[in-house]
């Protein structure tokens, strides 16, 4: 693909914005009652809703449509659904090297003390994962903003738009349990600060080299992927942890209410 240098530079300015807008939602987090468990429970509740629906209303189908591109669409359901489950295999493969004492699985309901230390531990640990995650599927997506902004501007503006509102969520689903657990607004500014610049990243390293190399099998494996991260992190790690400083109807409610800000912003963009 030929480009000129200042569409490159348009390109690269609109993912860079894009992916900096986690950046944007770490701060609105910071205004939030942090000292009410329910209203944190209901956050990462709602952190878990938005993944869980970006993943199977956005990211799955994009998967499908790029080995669409490349098989008829059985072979292209079937690539999708195994390195789907391939993420998930790989996000528990990690959590099986985690240390038990800061797993969420281990806490002991008996022993409060036990639980107010673990409990803090594993949510840094989740918001680190998260990062890591939302990482890995910022790449995709600044990898697909700056090809759509080289080819039509108008279409890249549409496209980064979608991905920034997406982003401010995904940066309160990061800095929230990192900042509940080390209650430095810094560091949890930072972590989502650094996902967020995953996006020029993708642009230019899948523009100059896995698109070349690889294509639409490229985007398809790690848009697959990416959403088999995401789900298991939704329900291994932002559930548990909504649980335990709440209840089910308030880790239902954030769930719930983080679904319909992802299904609104889908429909009007």
């Amino acid at each position: 693909m030929d480009i000129t240098l200042e569409t490159f530079f348009i390109a690269l300015f609109l993912t860079l914005l894009a992916g900096l807008s986690t950046g944007i939602g770490a701060a609105i987090a910071f205004f939030s009652k942090f000292n009410n468990d329910k209203v944190f429970s209901i956050g990462l509740g709602f952190s878990a809703g938005v993944m869980i629906y970006v993943s199977f209303i956005e990211i799955f189908p994009k998967a499908r449509e790029s080995f669409s591109l490349l098989y008829n669409d059985q072979t292209g359901h079937f690539l999708v659904v195994v390195f789907f489950f391939l993420g998930i295999a790989l996000t528990a493969f990690i959590d099986r090297l985690i240390p038990t004492d800061i797993n969420p699985h281990e806490l002991k309901s008996d022993i409060q003390d036990k639980i107010s230390e673990s409990k803090h531990k594993h949510l840094k640990r989740a918001g680190i994962f998260t990062a890591i995650a939302i990482a890995i599927h910022n790449f995709p997506e600044g990898f697909a903003t700056f090809v759509a902004s080289t080819e039509n501007l108008t279409l890249g503006i549409s496209i980064a738009i979608a991905v920034a509102i997406h982003n401010i969520p995904e940066g309160m689903a990061i800095s929230l349990p990192i900042y509940k657990a080390t209650q430095n607004k810094k560091q949890a500014f930072y972590y989502a600060l650094a996902s967020g610049l995953a996006e020029p990243l993708g642009a230019i390293l899948g523009f100059l080299i896995l698109l070349p190399i690889l294509g639409e099998m490229a985007l398809g494996v790690t848009f697959a992927v990416v959403a088999g991260i995401m789900v298991y992190i939704s329900l291994d790690e932002l559930l548990p942890s909504s649980r335990v400083y709440g209840d089910s109807h308030t880790a239902i409610l954030g769930v719930s209410l983080g679904m319909l800000v992802m299904a609104i912003s889908l429909l009007i963009l």
